[in-house]
């Protein structure tokens, strides 16, 4: 699975692993032991919790990378259906809080080395 930083308000918060392929999205956090930091799906516009076994916050992005809602996403929940989702990022609970993620915030990913 590729990697990339992940931006939040043009601040670099975490190495996020991206799911761009129908398999990678597929699988997604499940079943995984240890969580990355983060994942983006995409394109993606929903997550559900099955099988799951800890909370995640998850965010809801717009085409632009707008943050256009935020949830912890509890074991078995789904996150809430919303137009104009394009990727979906998710992180252990607690990340959001952190790295000041908000709705209206914006995420990207970069793909920059960095030296």
């Amino acid at each position: 699975m590729r990697r990339s930083t992940l931006v939040v308000d043009r601040r670099p918060v975490a190495e996020a692993e991206v799911a761009d392929t129908v398999l990678t999205r597929a699988r997604g956090l499940l079943f995984r032991r240890d969580l990355p930091e983060a994942m983006v799906l995409r394109p993606c516009s929903s997550v559900h919790g099955a099988w799951m076994a800890v909370p995640l916050d998850v965010a809801l992005l717009g085409a632009d990378g707008e943050v256009l809602h935020t949830q912890v996403l509890r074991p078995w929940a789904f996150s809430a259906a919303r137009r104009g989702v394009k990727a979906v990022l998710e992180a252990p609970a607690g990340s959001f809080r952190r790295w000041g993620l908000v709705a209206g915030s914006r995420v990207e990913l970069d793909d920059r080395p960095s030296y």
